[in-house]
């Protein structure tokens, strides 16, 4: 029996080559932005649109996963709320500061509501509170990402 969710990466990522050869052989890993398939879908948009350029994570989620934090020149796969590829993205740049020090530029790049720094705190520290592994404390490490669409489909 042939596994539709694979058959859909798969067609995806021809289409992804097709595009932008340089791109490897076997797509990257695949993830959704946000806690639920709204946020992913929503958040997803804001990338399509090019006007997220960048996200953030807690390092401890990584940590608590037995994940390293992305390195430039990375790729991933982004998917939408139901699941399905929709997007490539190359990592650019990635910064580990406490969270106190995320940058009125980040958080500007991140796209997300009025794109100031003080919506962007407010939205992550619920967002850590209700979703991180260790919840959310002023200092936490905070992996800043920026990366560059190189293919939406």
């Amino acid at each position: 029996m042939s596994d539709p969710a694979g058959e859909t990466m798969a067609a995806f990522w021809v289409r992804a080559r097709c595009h932008d050869p340089a791109l490897p052989s076997c797509p990257p890993p695949a993830w959704s932005f946000g806690a639920g398939p709204d946020e992913a879908d929503a958040l997803l948009a804001l990338v399509l649109q090019d006007r997220k350029t960048a996200t953030a994570s807690a390092l401890a989620d990584y940590e608590n996963a037995g994940e390293r934090p992305p390195r430039p020149g990375e790729l991933s796969v982004v998917l939408d709320g139901d699941g399905m590829p929709r997007a490539v993205i190359e990592v650019t740049a990635v910064d580990v500061v406490p969270f106190s020090e995320v940058s009125a530029e980040h958080a500007w790049a991140e796209g997300e509501g009025d794109r100031s720094l003080g919506h962007w705190r407010d939205e992550h520290r619920a967002f850590w509170t209700e979703h991180g592994a260790t919840g959310f404390a002023p200092e936490m490490p905070v992996v800043c990402e920026r990366f560059r669409l190189r293919f939406s489909g």
